[in-house]
C-alpha cells in the first residue's frame, strides 16, 4: 500500500497531537508533518517542492498568515495549486466556507472534539483521496464524521 503523505498546518500544539495519534490508528500508511504558522507553512511548501504532500489539512485561524491567506497564496503558485487543501477548522461560517469554496479548498472539516469521530472524519477525506475522488461541489464541501465513503 502506497503511503500517503499528509501536512498539517495549525498552531495548537495539541491538536497536532490529536492529528497525528488519530491517523496512527487508521490502516492507512501515512507520512505526518506539522507546521505551525501560515508563514511556517509558505517556506515548507517552497522548500520541499520536489516532495510535496498529497494533502494539507489546513487550520484557518493561524498567526502570521491566515489559512485563508495561505490557500489563496497556494492556488496562484503554479506548483503548489495542485495539492489538495482540506479546511480544518474550530468552527464553521457559512460566509467564510463559501469564500474557501471559491478560492480552491477541497473540503472544510470542522475539528471534532472526540477522538474516534477525529479518526473518521480523516479516514474519509484520505479515502477520497486514494480514490481519486476529490471532485468537490458546494454541496459536499463540509465533512462531517456522519459522511461515510463508499
Amino acid at each position: 500500500m502506497k503511503t500517503i503523505n499528509i501536512l498539517l498546518a495549525d498552531d495548537d500544539k495539541d491538536d497536532c497531537l490529536f492529528f497525528k495519534d488519530a491517523l496512527a490508528e487508521l490502516p492507512l500508511s501515512t507520512s505526518f508533518t506539522a507546521v505551525h504558522h501560515g508563514d511556517q507553512l509558505i517556506q515548507h511548501l517552497e522548500k520541499i517542492s520536489a516532495n510535496l504532500p498529497e494533502i494539507l489539512f489546513l487550520d484557518l485561524n493561524m498567526p502570521r498568515k491566515n489559512g485563508l491567506e495561505c490557500l489563496i497564496e497556494i492556488k496562484k503558485h503554479p506548483v503548489l495549486k495542485k495539492i489538495p487543501v482540506i479546511i480544518y477548522s474550530t468552527s464553521y461560517d457559512e460566509e467564510k466556507a463559501n469564500q474557501l469554496f471559491h478560492s480552491g479548498a477541497h473540503f472544510y472539516i470542522c475539528k471534532p472534539a472526540d477522538f474516534n469521530d477525529l479518526k473518521k472524519v480523516i479516514h474519509n477525506v484520505l479515502l477520497l483521496l486514494r480514490e481519486n475522488n476529490l471532485k468537490t461541489s458546494r454541496d459536499n464541501f463540509l465533512i462531517t464524521k456522519l459522511k461515510t465513503v463508499y
